[in-house]
């Protein structure tokens, strides 16, 4: 295997936050006394929430406002006395008790980790992935952990993917590869750092964008032999 240096996204790539976010999207509203059914609720705010992160990684919004106004916009928007706030905080709380990995994750970490460094790049806040990561025990197979929030700037901007590299042990651009599920963060940011990428794709998707994966792989079993040029 040529790499040497593998860059995990995180959300949804190797932990399922679909999962773990309507499970703490639940958690919240019923602390907060509204007991109603959530699915209808629950796809209105991954819409809008959908929306302000493309805004954050466009530079137009900030985390800490993101974070409030997701909760703000989906109350306002279905006459809900709820606070955002409070909303915010109690969602945050409980994203590192409810994670769920993706089949497949703990072994392939390991196993790459035993031929090279693992790390994670992520767009999402530093103390949550920080806690995610050691609930989902992946962390003792992890070098380290590059966020958005910690270095400034968000993938795809290739400043993100500058200092992620400055936290490896050791970086050259043709042994490294970014693996995520997101063409528009992950892939574009890749191809726009002359790094290989591996679009995770469990779900089939076309790709209408232009962003060029190296690679696509549909479960994260078929990635090391994906990888591995065939002797």
């Amino acid at each position: 295997m040529k790499h040497r240096l593998f860059l995990f996204d995180l959300d949804d790539t190797l932990l399922d936050f679909k999962a773990s976010e309507h499970l703490s999207f639940a958690r919240t509203l019923g602390a907060l006394g509204f007991h109603a059914p959530l699915e209808g609720l629950f796809t209105q705010y991954q819409a809008i929430n959908t929306a302000l992160w493309r805004q954050f990684e466009a530079g137009t919004v900030a985390k800490e406002f993101l974070k409030v106004d997701r909760f703000r916009q989906t109350f306002a928007a279905n006459g809900l006395d709820l606070d955002p706030e409070a909303a915010s905080q109690l969602f945050v709380e409980s994203l590192s008790d409810t994670v769920v990995l993706i089949d497949g994750a703990a072994r392939l970490c390991e196993e790459l980790a035993g031929v090279g460094e693992v790390g994670i790049v992520t767009n999402g806040a530093e103390q949550i992935q920080q806690l995610r990561i050691v609930s989902s025990g992946l962390g003792k197979h992890i070098s380290f952990v590059c966020t958005s929030e910690a270095c400034g700037f968000a993938k795809p901007d290739v400043r993100f993917f500058e200092h992620a590299g400055k936290l490896a042990r050791a970086f050259a651009r043709h042994e490294a590869i970014i693996v995520g599920d997101r063409l528009d963060a992950d892939i574009l940011g890749a191809n726009r750092y002359g790094i290989e990428s591996c679009w995770f794709n469990p779900d089939g998707a076309a790709n209408d964008s232009q962003a060029v994966p190296t690679f696509e792989v549909a479960s994260l079993h078929d990635v090391v032999r994906t990888l591995t040029p065939v002797s």
